[in-house]
């Protein structure tokens, strides 16, 4: 691991307090992001289930190229196939706000139950290191996450995926912030 060290030249203070203003700066607008997510997340799931279609959109466009451009007939339909579901999709969860979501959370309480149980087996290979029931409880909470997910849907789906990618991004812009701060540190120095 390489550790930067303030040598005390003016580049150096010049290039840490630059890259210390950059990282503030995305912090803070992560955390007003999350913010905003975690007090409006029905609204985040929405607009996050339709971004996730117009990138399926995208690739559908991408297919359908893909097809025009393909060199044998086997390798066209196949495209042409893949570009068709693609578009379907892209569709639903691009022009229909309120359909998919529930989809969307059945699949990200699935994703934290797997989640949690390979953590758990992950714990019982690591026993013998010390932190091990970190990575034990890690695993219980992504579990009791998808259980508690799964248990309240439908209802969930509506507030799920905002509220939880709102807690990631408040997450990253706080450790953005907390690199910045310790930036300035080694700036001044």
């Amino acid at each position: 691991m390489t550790q930067v060290v303030n040598d005390g030249t003016p580049e150096m203070k010049g290039l840490l307090e630059k890259g210390r203003k950059r990282l503030r700066n995305v912090g803070v607008i992560l955390l007003v992001l999350g913010v905003l997510a975690v007090a409006f997340p029905f609204a985040t799931t929405i607009a996050f289930k339709t971004v996730i279609g117009w990138l399926f959109l995208i690739g559908a466009m991408g297919h359908f190229y893909g097809a025009w451009n393909a060199d044998t007939p086997t390798r066209r339909g196949v495209d042409v196939i893949q570009g068709i579901i693609f578009g379907l999709i892209g569709v639903w969860l691009a022009f229909f706000p309120l359909g998919g979501i529930v989809t969307l959370t059945v699949l990200l309480a699935i994703a934290f139950i797997l989640q949690g149980l390979l953590e758990i087996v992950m714990a019982s290979r690591l026993r013998q290191f010390p932190g091990w029931k970190w990575m034990l409880f890690s695993g219980g909470v992504a579990i009791l996450a998808g259980v508690l997910i799964f248990a309240e849907l439908p209802s969930s789906a509506t507030w799920a995926i905002g509220l939880l990618l709102g807690i990631n991004l408040l997450s990253s812009g706080f450790s953005y912030l907390m690199v910045s701060f310790a930036m300035g540190k080694v700036s001044k120095v």
